[in-house]
């Protein structure tokens, strides 16, 4: 009788952390969303660009590095996601913390064929993104810049077409 218990209150444990795993992933009701910090960065081309240029898109705000490999591994996804989206009012923007800077990130892009704005980063701005440690985190930005949703490490794809199209249809 005790087995049975235990097993049905495993099978429950399991079925409940299921649960708030897939809810931790979801993008952020309305009301729980803080608008993201701004920042003013330079492109490759030497371009001043501000966060807030981008009010009125859904925007994939990626923390990354060209040493990252799992940064390497999304980015094909990231060329995907800016050609499917793009025109409907969707950007991606990638803030580069390489400490080399431009020296190796700009070959990369061209490697890579990055069709979205690169910036180059800097410490203080992934302190105002809560220090931002791990590398590949991304941001999803409603249309009015409040953070949506918070990637930490590679996720799957498939998670940011979720976001993505939920934040579209907004």
């Amino acid at each position: 009788m005790k087995i049975a218990a235990l097993g049905v209150l495993s099978v429950w444990l399991i079925a409940s952390s299921c649960t708030t795993a897939s809810q931790a992933r979801s993008v952020k009701p309305d009301t729980q969303r803080k608008g993201a910090p701004d920042f003013t960065l330079k492109d490759a081309e030497g371009r001043t660009v501000k966060l807030t240029d981008y009010k009125g898109k859904v925007v994939l705000l990626n923390f990354w590095a060209t040493w990252c490999s799992p940064c390497a591994r999304e980015i094909p996804w990231f060329v995907d996601l800016e050609n499917q989206y793009k025109a409907k009012g969707f950007a991606i923007v990638g803030v580069s913390l390489d400490e080399d800077g431009w020296d190796v990130v700009k070959p990369y892009v061209g490697k890579m064929k990055i069709n979205y704005r690169v910036l180059l980063g800097n410490d203080m701005v992934a302190q105002q993104y809560g220090g931002v440690e791990n590398l590949p985190t991304s941001f999803m930005l409603d249309r009015n810049g409040r953070i949506a949703s918070v990637h930490v490490g590679l996720v799957s794809k498939s998670d940011y077409v979720e976001d993505i199209e939920q934040l579209l249809a907004k």
